[in-house]
């Protein structure tokens, strides 16, 4: 999916997000609420923070895997212009602010 994604489609509850903290849950009047997961028999497998983080941290890893293959994420196993002892290529791509003088790879 490109674009925003619609939010705030909750009919009892509210999801807010930051970098910072993560997940923030409320009822939809504004009382503390936890993430759940159920099975198909309606049995709480898990709840609370730890299902929060967990969700947090896939999302962050699908966005992050979406930039690398995108190109507009690149990890570098040295610094970028370094000697490459590992074996692994350092991708430069045009536009980009990665070479130590601070020009783009498409100088």
């Amino acid at each position: 999916m490109i674009g925003i994604p619609e939010t705030d489609t909750l009919e009892h509850a509210r999801i807010s997000a930051n970098v910072n903290t993560g997940y923030q849950l409320t009822t939809a009047d504004g009382r503390p609420a936890r993430l759940a997961i159920i099975d198909a028999d309606n049995n709480i497998i898990e709840a609370g923070e730890a299902v929060a983080r967990e969700a947090w941290n896939v999302c962050i890893a699908v966005q992050k895997n979406f930039w690398i293959g995108q190109g507009h994420l690149v990890i570098h196993s040295s610094p970028p212009g370094s000697a490459r002892a590992s074996g692994i290529e350092v991708l430069d791509l045009p536009g980009t602010t990665s070479k130590p003088d601070g020009k783009g790879g498409d100088e």
